[in-house]
């Protein structure tokens, strides 16, 4: 599930940034070759940084993980009557009695202490620690994906059309995601639809705004 609402966010920014790039340097000039040089670029350039951020991010998250664990292990090793307390204390705190706490504990020790401490105490699963290729490549891919909507719509289309099929298919697929990160959340879909929906069209608008002063400067 977190992997996949990060996907809709990574696929929004796609659309927002880019449909915000293209559509500025559309405000600007109608040259197809400057608009689709200015889409790759930025969806270039928008995919990497995504790409790193979640890297290093992932990783920051990867090192503290086993940071976290080594520790735990040393203590278990050194402490391990200590550690046995502990978890008792932390399964009692769940719910549990305190005879069956101390008997749930004995047992999760005995079959695997460091597994058991890390995901009681920790919330860490050791088998499944945080990957961060996998976060840096799924954020790559769901940005490109959602990048590719408004450069395409933007360069497609005959220049008449270009920027109300791009204004139109933006705002679509800003719904669609508001509506699916909405409903992965369990929130409320009309909320999350409009704030999806109105920072693009403002991030289009500002855009827009600011191409055409800068094409009537220049021009």
């Amino acid at each position: 599930m977190n992997w996949l609402r990060a996907a809709v966010l990574g696929a929004n920014d796609g659309i927002v940034s880019t449909a915000g790039l293209v559509v500025g340097v559309a405000g600007a000039t109608g040259n197809r070759t400057a608009l689709l040089t200015a889409g790759l670029t930025g969806l270039l350039a928008g995919s990497m940084s995504m790409a790193a951020g979640e890297y290093v991010s992932v990783s920051t998250q990867r090192d503290s993980e086993k940071a976290a664990l080594a520790v735990e292990k040393r203590e278990l090793r050194d402490e391990p009557e200590a550690e046995l307390d502990e978890l008792t204390g932390l399964l009692t705190d769940r719910g549990l009695t305190r005879e069956v706490a101390r008997e749930a504990a004995a047992q999760l020790t005995e079959r695997d202490a460091l597994r058991a401490h890390a995901r009681v105490e920790l919330g860490i699963d050791p088998d499944a620690l945080a990957n961060p290729w996998h976060a840096a490549g799924a954020s790559f891919l769901a940005f490109t994906a959602g990048a590719l909507l408004p450069l395409l719509a933007m360069v497609l289309p005959p220049a008449s059309l270009r920027l109300a099929v791009t204004i139109g298919s933006v705002l679509a697929a800003l719904a669609l995601t508001g509506w699916w990160s909405a409903r992965l959340g369990e929130a409320r879909v009309g909320p999350a639809v409009a704030r999806n929906v109105g920072g693009g069209a403002l991030a289009m608008a500002v855009t827009y705004g600011a191409g055409s002063l800068l094409g009537a400067v220049t021009g």
